[in-house]
C-alpha cells in the first residue's frame, strides 16, 4: 500500500515528481525537459512582470494589477525547484510509512490507512477542481477582455516588438501556461504538504487502536512508545523540510489576498470581478489548507492523552500504569506546525492572515482615495 500514491501523480504532472517507472534515459529526458519548460515558463513570466514594476509602474492601480500574478508564479517556481532539491528527503519520508512501526499490520489498521488515502484523495481532488475552475475562468475572461482587442491579461515587461500578430500571440500563450502551470504547481504543493499532515493524523489513529491491545494482556507497550516517538521525530523533521515552502506562502498570501481585495473593490463589470473572486478563494484556501490540517495534527496529537485516559485500567499492572502515565505526559504536549517558527499553523493564524490582509486592503483604499 504505497502512500500519498494520488497526490504524487499530481506531482508528476507539475513537473517535480518523475515517476519511478521511468528509468530509460529517453524517458528521464523527456520528463526533465518537460519539468525545465514549466518552471521556465514560470520564472520567465515572474520576471517579465517583475520588471514591469521596475520600469513601467508608476500609480497604486498599476501595482495590484502586476503584483498578485507575479507574486503567485514566482512562488511556484519557487516551491518547483524546493521540491526538486528536497526530491531524495521526500521520496525518504513517504518510504517510512511504508515501514515498520508506521506500516499497519492488520485488517483494522489498514482499515484506517485507506480512511485516511480516501481523505487525501478528496481533498486534493477539491482543491483541484477549485484551482481548474479559477484557470478557465481567467482563460475564458481573458480571450475574450483581452486578446480579442489586442491587450495583454497581466502588465509584462517584453523586450521585443510583441504588436504582430504571431508575436502578441506567442507572449499572451505564454502567459496563460504560466498562469495555468502555477495553478497546477500550487495544488501538487500544497496537496502534498497536507497529505503528510494527515499521514500523521493517520498514525496516531492506529497508535491509539494498538494501545487497546495492553488491555487485552498483549505485550505492546514498549513498541507503542517508540511509534510515539517516531511519529514526532517525523513530524519535526517535515516541518524542517518544509518551513521555508510555507513562510514563503504565508507571506505571499497575505499580500495577494489583499491585492485582490483592492482590485475587486475597483472592478466595474462582472467579466474581470468574477476570475478575482475565484482568484482571490484560492488563495485563501492554499493558507486554509495549511492551517486546517495543522490544527488537525494538533487535536489528533492532544487527542492520544484522552484515549489513554479512558483506558481500563484496574486490569493493568503497575509497570504498565507507570509508562503510560510518562506516555500522558508526554503527548500533553501537542505536535505543532510553524511557518519559519513565527506562525503556527493553526485557524487562529489563519484568523490573523485575514485581519492582516484586511489591514492592508485598508490601507491600500486610503491611499488611492
Amino acid at each position: 500500500m504505497r502512500a500519498l500514491k494520488f497526490t504524487l501523480v499530481i506531482c508528476t504532472a507539475a513537473g517535480f515528481w518523475q515517476p519511478l517507472s521511468w528509468t530509460s534515459l529517453f524517458k528521464h529526458i523527456v520528463y526533465k525537459s518537460y519539468a525545465m519548460f514549466l518552471n521556465s515558463s514560470l520564472l520567465v513570466f515572474a520576471m517579465s512582470q517583475f520588471m514591469n514594476i521596475l520600469l513601467n509602474v508608476d500609480n497604486s492601480d498599476d501595482l495590484t494589477d502586476s503584483l498578485y500574478m507575479m507574486l503567485t508564479v514566482f512562488v511556484a517556481g519557487y516551491k518547483q525547484i524546493c521540491i526538486w532539491i528536497d526530491h531524495k528527503n521526500i521520496t525518504e519520508m513517504i518510504n517510512i510509512l511504508n515501514e515498520k512501526p508506521f506500516r499497519p499490520f492488520e485488517s483494522q489498521e489498514v482499515t484506517i490507512r485507506k480512511k485516511f488515502d480516501k481523505m487525501i484523495q478528496d481533498n486534493t481532488m477539491r482543491y483541484l477542481i477549485l484551482v481548474m475552475v479559477t484557470v478557465i475562468a481567467i482563460l475564458v475572461s481573458s480571450i475574450w477582455m483581452d486578446f480579442t482587442k489586442g491587450n495583454l491579461t497581466y502588465m509584462a515587461w517584453v523586450p521585443f516588438d510583441y504588436s504582430g500578430s504571431i508575436a502578441f500571440t506567442l507572449v499572451f500563450t505564454h502567459q496563460m501556461i504560466g498562469m495555468a502551470a502555477s495553478g497546477l504547481v500550487n495544488v501538487a504543493c500544497e496537496s502534498l504538504v497536507c497529505g503528510f499532515l494527515l499521514q500523521i493524523c493517520c498514525q496516531f489513529e492506529i497508535l491509539e487502536h494498538r494501545l487497546t491491545k495492553i488491555t487485552q494482556g498483549q505485550d505492546v507497550l514498549r513498541d507503542c512508545i517508540h511509534h510515539h516517538n517516531l511519529v514526532f521525530e517525523y513530524a519535526s523533521t517535515l516541518n524542517n523540510m518544509f518551513t521555508k515552502i510555507i513562510a514563503v506562502q504565508f507571506a505571499v498570501s497575505m499580500l495577494v489576498v489583499c491585492s485582490n481585495l483592492y482590485r475587486i473593490a475597483m472592478a466595474e463589470d462582472y467579466a474581470s470581478f468574477i476570475p478575482l473572486i475565484c482568484y482571490t478563494n484560492c488563495m485563501l484556501a492554499q493558507i486554509f489548507i495549511y492551517c486546517w490540517f495543522g490544527n488537525e495534527v494538533k487535536l489528533k496529537s492532544l487527542h492520544l492523552t484522552n484515549n489513554i485516559y479512558e483506558m481500563n485500567w484496574p486490569v493493568l499492572n503497575n509497570n504498565n500504569k507507570r509508562s503510560l502515565l510518562i506516555l500522558m505526559k508526554r503527548a500533553m504536549i501537542p505536535i505543532e506546525f510553524s511557518s519559519a517558527y513565527i506562525i503556527t499553523m493553526n485557524l487562529d493564524s489563519f484568523v490573523a492572515v485575514l485581519k492582516l490582509s484586511y489591514s492592508t486592503f485598508n490601507l491600500l483604499r486610503q491611499t488611492h482615495e
